[in-house]
């Protein structure tokens, strides 16, 4: 028992042997902790540099122009000659109806012609016989009167005949329908061997013309004259980005502003053209829209990973000469793409924090850690 009580003040003095800062390894072990204070982050410079002013919208994709394809004539449709969904180009043969009885119509208007042609042709000549005969005294003018009239009387019935045949010809055509626009067919809605009516309140086919296409979207009220003026000076240029779709933006000009606002809303809508070649933008999609009213030349600007949000407002961390960091408040007036113009609390040249912020406080010793890119370029 009384080795015990030795015992016990011999590890208490070994224990404050290694805490001691002048004990053996305890300086070592403490200069290892103050290195690992200072915090690795990501920085990037404040540049001035050109930047646009953009107008950022949701859009709907809406068809060129949408045609409801409808019989002219009634009859029977024998045949559709293209797939439900199937490209088609202007005057593409879509439906045909049964000709024969159209036909049948056409050669009955013919023969009715040519009877009352040679009917006009002989009043014609019964017309110079009479005037022969009352010069001669042989017919009275009254009679030669009657014969001027039979023979205008049958002139008249040989233009009706022309029209009845030019009309039966127009019906006959009508039995062939054939596409008025190119463009991308919707559902069939009569298969062959119904009965279509003339002019019926339902189309055969819709017909919708993608190849240009409209992009249409909503922008504020009080960005309506910048967009004249630069649409005037044709520096007006609109992109847009289908979502989840990674190939290149499609670009197009603007081709329609509505001629009133939407007093609800504050709006006013616009329509963009898109030509459209691959087909890329579908009637009824959203899609982001950015339409770029002007460049302005000298914008301080600062990556947007950089920016903070605050309750109060924005604000960055500055990495100052001694490589610790400052709390900066700032205004941003806009942000464009990657980068956010800053309308006041930063300048030229200085160094912002765009990764790391999490761990950072005022006064905080940091290390310039290489961004990703420039790691796996230097291990290359």
């Amino acid at each position: 028992m009384k080795a015990s009580f030795f015992v016990l003040p011999l590890i208490a003095t070994i224990a404050a042997a290694g805490c001691s800062p002048n004990g053996g390894g305890g300086a070592a072990a403490a200069r290892p902790r103050a290195a690992n204070d200072a915090v690795p982050v990501t920085v990037a410079t404040v540049v001035e540099r050109p930047m646009p002013i953009e107008l950022r919208a949701v859009g709907t994709v809406e068809p060129f122009s949408t045609v409801g394809v409808r019989a002219l004539v009634s009859g029977e449709l024998t045949a559709a000659h293209f797939q439900e969904g199937q490209d088609v180009k202007k005057d593409d043969l879509l439906f045909t109806i049964d000709p024969r009885p159209f036909a049948a119509q056409l050669h009955q208007a013919e023969a009715a012609l040519a009877r009352d042609t040679a009917q006009a042709g002989n009043a014609d000549a019964q017309v110079k016989r009479y005037r022969d005969l009352v010069g001669r005294g042989i017919a009275t003018n009254e009679q030669l009167d009657q014969m001027v009239t039979n023979a205008a009387a049958l002139q008249a019935t040989v233009k009706a005949d022309a029209a009845a045949v030019e009309n039966a010809t127009l019906q006959l055509e009508y039995a062939t329908i054939r596409a008025p626009v190119g463009g991308r067919t919707g559902a069939l809605m009569v298969q062959a061997g119904n009965v279509v009516k003339a002019n019926d309140t339902a189309p055969l086919v819709v017909i919708n013309q993608i190849s240009p296409i409209y992009v249409g979207f909503p922008v504020p009220e009080n960005s309506l004259a910048d967009i004249r003026d630069s649409n005037k000076a044709g520096t007006l240029q609109i992109i847009v980005d289908v979502p989840g779709d990674q190939p290149a933006s499609e670009r197009g000009r603007i081709s329609f502003i509505d001629n009133a606002v939407d007093r609800s809303t504050g709006t006013i809508m616009v329509k963009g053209t898109f030509p459209n070649a691959d087909g890329r933008l579908w009637p009824g999609l959203f899609v982001n829209v950015v339409l770029t009213l002007k460049t302005e030349s000298h914008a301080i600007v600062a990556p947007t990973r950089a920016v903070q949000d605050a309750p109060d407002g924005k604000y960055v961390y500055v990495v100052k000469a001694d490589r610790t960091v400052e709390s900066r408040v700032i205004t941003v007036a806009r942000a464009a793409g990657d980068w956010s113009v800053i309308a006041s609390g930063l300048t030229t040249g200085e160094t912002v924090v765009t990764d790391g912020q999490l761990r950072l406080v005022a006064g905080k010793r940091v290390t310039i850690d290489k961004p990703a890119a420039e790691k796996a370029a230097g291990q290359r």
